[in-house]
C-alpha cells in the first residue's frame, strides 16, 4: 500500500529526513504479528524518495522534560520491551502485546539506513492514562523507552495496545533523534510525530480484552476526521492492517530545521472549536515548546488529549 503526504505544504520539502515502518500487533493466544514494511510516495525532495511526515504535537504527557519529568535521563530507558516500569519504580502495564518496528531511512543521506539513530515511543495503557502523569500511576514509567537503529535502521519495541480515551482517536506518541547522547539528554528531537491506528484493529483488539471495555464505548464517540490531531487528514500516519491483527505503517521524518505543524497548528480539527474533550484543561500546545505543570486528571478518568 502507498501512503501519501497528506499536507500540501510538504510536498516540496527539500532533502532531508527518515523513513520509518511501524508494524504489528498479535492477540495473545492468537497468530503472531507480521511486520509490513510499505513505501511512501515519492516527494519533491532531493532523494526523490520518501516523503516528509509532518510534525505533530508531543501532547501533555511526552516525560521528555518539555513538560514536566524527564524519563529520557534516567538509567534503564534504552531497552526494548516497555511494558514494565524501570529504575526506581516497578510495575506492568496490562493488556493486548504489541510489537512496535521502525526502520529508519536517512534521506540526508540519499536513503541509507538510518543506523544510530534513535527513537523514544511513549503511550497511554489499557486504562487510557500516561505514566508519570495521571492519577495512581505518577509512581510507574511503564510505555516508554528508547531504542537505537541497527545497521539496518532498525528499532523494535514490545509494548501493549493503547486505549481510546475521551477526545482522542487511539495513538501512538514518538520522536525521532539522530542519535542516542541526544535521546538521553532529551534535547534536538528530529521529528516528533504519532501514529493513528486503524478502527478495524481497534476494533478486533477492544473486543478480545475486557480490560478495554470503556474503550469501546470511547471509540464510539469519535473519529479520525473529528480527532484533534488527526482531523485534518491521516494517510501519512494511518497503520496499515494485515493478519489479526497486525499493522504497519511507513512515514517520512524531516530533518529538523523542516519540520512543519499541521495544518491546524493547534491541534484541532476545523471548526471544532477549543477541541478539547469535556473536562479537558488547557492543554493544547501547537509544537513542543516548554509547558508547566502538566492538567491532572481524576482517578479512573481518562487523560486530556493529545
Amino acid at each position: 500500500m502507498r501512503l501519501m503526504n497528506r499536507r500540501r505544504a510538504l510536498r516540496a520539502v527539500g532533502a532531508a529526513g527518515v523513513a520509518a515502518v511501524a508494524a504489528g500487533c498479535s492477540r495473545s493466544g492468537g497468530s503472531n504479528a507480521s511486520a509490513t514494511s510499505g513505501a511512501t510516495s515519492s516527494a519533491a525532495n532531493g532523494s526523490g524518495t520518501t516523503a516528509a511526515t509532518p510534525q505533530e504535537t508531543a501532547g501533555p504527557y511526552p516525560g521528555d522534560g518539555s513538560n514536566g519529568p524527564n524519563v529520557l535521563i534516567e538509567s534503564g530507558v534504552v531497552r526494548s520491551d516497555i511494558t514494565t516500569s524501570f529504575g526506581a519504580y516497578s510495575g506492568v502495564a496490562k493488556g493486548v502485546p504489541l510489537t512496535l518496528t521502525l526502520n529508519l531511512e536517512d534521506l540526508t543521506k540519499n536513503g541509507a539506513a538510518g543506523a544510530g539513530m534513535a527513537v523514544y515511543v511513549w503511550h497511554c495503557d489499557r486504562d487510557g492514562n500516561y505514566s508519570l502523569y495521571s492519577s495512581g500511576i505518577t509512581d510507574q514509567n511503564y510505555l516508554r523507552g528508547v531504542q537505537v537503529a541497527d545497521a539496518n535502521g532498525t528499532v523494535t519495541f514490545t509494548s501493549i495496545f493503547p486505549a481510546c480515551y475521551s477526545g482522542r482517536w487511539p495513538h501512538i506518541h514518538f520522536e525521532i533523534y539522530d542519535s542516542l547522547a541526544n535521546a538521553v539528554a532529551g534535547e534536538n528531537a528530529r521529528l516528533t510525530s504519532q501514529i493513528a491506528l486503524p478502527q478495524d484493529v481497534c476494533t478486533s483488539v477492544y473486543a478480545s480484552d475486557s480490560g478495554y471495555s470503556r474503550s469501546i464505548s470511547t471509540m464510539s464517540g469519535v473519529s479520525l476526521s473529528s480527532d484533534n490531531v488527526f482531523g485534518d487528514g491521516w494517510d501519512a500516519e494511518l497503520a496499515t492492517v494485515t493478519g489479526t491483527p497486525s499493522s504497519g505503517l511507513t512515514v517520512g521524518v524531516a530533518a529538523k530545521s523542516q519540520n512543519a505543524q499541521s495544518g491546524n497548528g493547534s491541534g484541532q480539527p476545523p471548526g471544532s472549536g477549543s477541541g478539547q474533550p469535556p473536562g479537558n484543561g488547557s492543554d493544547q500546545r501547537g509544537g513542543r515548546g516548554p509547558g508547566g505543570n502538566p492538567p491532572e486528571t481524576g482517578v479512573g478518568s481518562p487523560p486530556p488529549h493529545p
